[in-house]
């Protein structure tokens, strides 16, 4: 949904507000304020938050501050200077007003890390306070300058080479900060970097850029496609051989196939799951069990390749068995249904320990020692020198992950451009609709079902030989709930928005482990503001934002309505 202001009709369109003398020139203090301040010393204390101790000499996060205060700066010549030409397009005041926020909240939040940390203000020397006060005179700055009307992007056409190289250049900027988050060991370093994050996708948001990125996506999609490939490929070597972080990123990729199975259920044929780990789990214990494992239950031993189509297929089989009878009933119902189905699968998993039943599964211990895969000559626990770097087990996971996300990406798309796509969508907005259509409800959800089991159950093949182990305490609710909020957090029926839910939703916990007591408060706080400001997920789906900003004018035209009805009564 493009943010576009037009100003009010009549005679009021001529008289637009006007900028406060004192704002331009006020800005500018600001960014130099915060400029020579972090080439100051931000800290007494050298052993926190990377060594910020040094004048003249900035450290990481300083680095980011001055990165912020030169993109103020880029915005205020927008408004008033040598590039008025780009605030014609960009709405630079709004953008102004987003970054100064965002820059004064990093501020507050390094005079806090520190204070914490080194027990006291008193060890936060000048420079942190100089930046500071920068930060909110661009604020205050930002507030007095007038917001002037965004013009649509889609018009802004600029030759091809331009629009490649913007690609090219944002998808580097994505991996460079992505591996130099990953890096942050300290937890407020990894919250700031965070922040800075936010205060540079807000700017772009506010002034109306990500606009112009998302059509010129749109008309280079296979250079932004094949820009994404290049960038995943390439991530294992910029982390140095550290596993900690591959481990990570392989947890991500995990989660977000299976996610990507279960956004055709949810994200396309609008059917509510509660209990989709189950199928991950499933193809979990069908690799653990025909693994060579000491502890494996089952004497066959087939290729990898062999018990990744098993275990899918298993997983599907168990989605078509439980979809049967489920499907009958919807809503609530159905979630309640499906809740109760990842429950069985777990103490089914528990039970089928030789005693209260057959032999399969271990009961509570699991399979434990699952060596790794080894396809061909190929062995994913060994570790592989690639052009001078080290990759270790977990970069060697990764890669095969990744196959396995385009895979699953792949497929998805495909359906989702398809009859059978268009068929979940009208089930979605409207089952009885859909069904005096001539749509074949039940069969096409009974399809999403099997479809999002399939593709759940390969992540789960693979999870089991990178985790090393299978037990039933892996495939609890709360990771069910957890695919769920990655699905509405980064925006049904997505793509991108489903991966970037994912990454979210598992780096987080991963990295700010001293908040492992507050995690679900936090997590539950981040839903509640979401569904309140962006409701259509971080990604939205074109469709459902064009249904809300439907929704959102309705209401309007309803409001305006029912103050022209007391105005006439009174």
């Amino acid at each position: 949904m493009t943010d576009v202001r037009t100003p009010p009709a009549g005679p009021e369109t001529a008289a637009q507000p006007q900028a406060k003398p004192l704002a331009w020139p006020l800005g500018l203090a600001g960014v130099a304020l915060v400029i020579v301040g972090s080439f100051l010393s931000w800290s007494y204390d050298s052993t926190i938050l990377g060594d910020l101790s040094i004048n003249f000499y900035p450290g990481g996060l300083q680095i980011l501050a001055i990165i912020l205060a030169l993109l103020a700066l880029v915005l205020l010549l927008a408004e008033k200077g040598p590039l008025t030409k780009l605030g014609a397009w960009l709405d630079a005041t709004a953008g102004l007003r987003a970054l100064g926020f965002t820059l004064t909240l990093y501020m507050l939040l390094v005079l806090i890390a520190i204070s914490v940390d080194s027990d006291g203000l008193i060890n936060v020397n000048p420079g942190a306070y100089i930046s500071f006060v920068g930060a909110a005179l661009i604020l205050v700055s930002a507030w007095m300058l007038p917001l002037r009307q965004l013009r649509d992007m889609s018009e802004a056409r600029l030759p091809g080479w331009f629009e490649i190289l913007s690609i090219a250049v944002l998808m580097a900027a994505v991996l460079f900060v992505a591996a130099y988050a990953l890096g942050l060991e300290d937890a407020w370093s990894f919250i700031l970097c965070l922040v800075f994050i936010a205060a540079v996708t807000a700017v772009l948001f506010r002034t109306g850029a990500f606009s112009w990125v998302g059509h010129v996506s749109q008309r280079q999609r296979k250079v932004l496609t094949l820009s994404a490939v290049v960038v995943a490929f390439l991530f294992p070597f910029t982390q140095g051989g550290s596993d900690a972080n591959m481990s990570i990123a392989t947890q991500v990729l995990v989660f977000a196939a299976t996610a990507m199975g279960l956004n055709i259920v949810v994200g396309l044929a609008g059917l509510l799951d509660l209990g989709y780990i189950a199928f991950l789990g499933c193809g979990a214990y069908v690799a653990a069990t025909m693994s060579t494992s000491a502890f494996a239950t089952i004497g066959w031993k087939p290729p990898f390749l062999v018990v990744m189509l098993i275990g899918a297929s298993v997983a599907a089989t168990l989605g078509l068995i439980i979809g049967t009878p489920t499907l009958r009933v919807s809503g609530d119902y159905l979630a309640i249904v499906t809740l109760g189905f990842g429950e069985i699968f777990r103490f089914s998993m528990f039970n089928l320990d030789g005693n209260n039943g057959p032999n399969l599964t271990n009961g509570p211990n699991g399979v434990p020692g699952i060596p790794d895969l080894e396809i061909g000559s190929f062995n994913f626990g060994d570790v592989h020198t690639v052009a001078g770097i080290e990759l270790g087990r977990f970069s060697n996971y990764y890669f095969l992950l990744l196959l396995l996300t385009g895979f699953v990406i792949l497929v998805f798309s495909r359906l989702n451009n398809s009859r059978i796509g268009r068929g979940w969508v009208a089930i979605r907005e409207d089952e009885k609709a859909a069904e005096a259509m001539g749509v074949n409800t039940f069969g096409l959800k009974l399809l999403a079902f099997a479809v999002g089991a399939f593709l759940a159950g390969l992540a789960g093949t693979i999870k089991a030989h990178q985790d090393g182990a299978v037990s039933p305490d892996q495939f609890i609710f709360l990771e069910s709930a957890f695919l769920l909020a990655a699905i509405v957090l980064g925006g049904m029926g997505t793509i991108a928005g489903v991966l970037l839910g994912a990454a979210i939703l598992k780096l987080l916990p991963e990295k700010l482990r001293f908040f492992s007591e507050y995690r679900l408060l936090l997590f539950g706080l981040l839903l509640v503001l979401m569904m309140r400001f962006r409701p259509e997920g971080l990604v939205a789906n074109r469709r459902r934002q064009l249904e809300f900003h439907e929704e959102d004018e309705q209401l309007a035209v309803e409001i305006d309505e029912e103050h022209l009805f007391v105005e006439e009564a009174k």
